[in-house]
């Protein structure tokens, strides 16, 4: 089954491909667990999905280190900038809402935005203990999307944070994964079967998202110990 391949696969720090579905986003996106976002992981995010890079949170997680969606930003800084308020859309054309969250930098780098910075930023975000531990390391604006996962992860949401943040459960892995969009030489988002010919040269795991839901709702937790190598 290519869902087992794709826990083993992230479970060994490997690249995998996450294909959400037909009449959502339609996208693929590169997706590894964070602690493995090494900077020739990054590069080869940059350059073979080329979409925007950004780091996935299981929502406790999320939440422990006071991370606040970005919709709650703008919407607490309303009174002060109304244009802000304004920004935000009542409803995305392919979902309810945006995981969207703050974007970061790891105080260690220098302008945030070159492949060995993203790459500290990213494993940086994996193994906080709090609020505190996350202002030692971090500072905002940067150049790390963050997403929050959905509370019932993909009970509410089936967006790629939740779908990917399942796989990295079911691998036993931290709550935290690395999730790129892949984008055609044409501008567009890369076709669901130019991304499985990407996986099959490549020698990598392509999943969709129908798959990890039904996974998820067949085995729960249970499927940890069964992908287990």
């Amino acid at each position: 089954m290519a869902i087992t391949q794709a826990i083993e696969a992230l479970r060994a720090g490997k690249i995998i491909l996450v294909f959400d579905g037909e009449g959502r986003e339609n996208e693929t996106d590169l997706v590894i667990g964070a602690k493995y976002a090494t900077p020739e992981v990054v590069t080869r995010f940059r350059k073979d999905a080329g979409g925007l890079l950004c780091v996935a949170l299981g929502h406790w997680y999320a939440r422990s280190i006071g991370l606040p969606y970005m919709a709650e930003v703008y919407l607490a800084a309303r009174k002060g900038i109304p244009l802000i308020s304004k920004l935000v859309p009542a409803k995305l054309p392919y979902d309810e809402k945006s995981a969207f969250s703050l974007n970061v930098n790891h105080k260690d780098c220098y302008t945030g935005i070159n492949d060995n910075d993203r790459s500290l930023t990213v494993r940086g975000i994996v193994g906080l203990t709090g609020t505190d531990d996350f202002l030692k390391r971090f500072i905002s604006p940067g150049h790390v999307h963050l997403l929050i996962g959905a509370k019932n992860g993909v009970d509410d949401r089936r967006g790629h944070t939740e779908l990917t943040l399942a796989i990295a459960e079911l691998a036993g892995i931290a709550p935290a994964t690395m999730i790129a969009e892949m984008l055609d030489d044409n501008g567009k988002s890369l076709s669901k079967s130019k991304a499985i010919e990407y996986a099959k040269k490549n020698k990598l795991a392509f999943v969709e998202g129908k798959e990890i839901v039904s996974y998820v709702e067949k085995h729960g937790r249970k499927g940890v110990d069964e992908a287990k190598p």
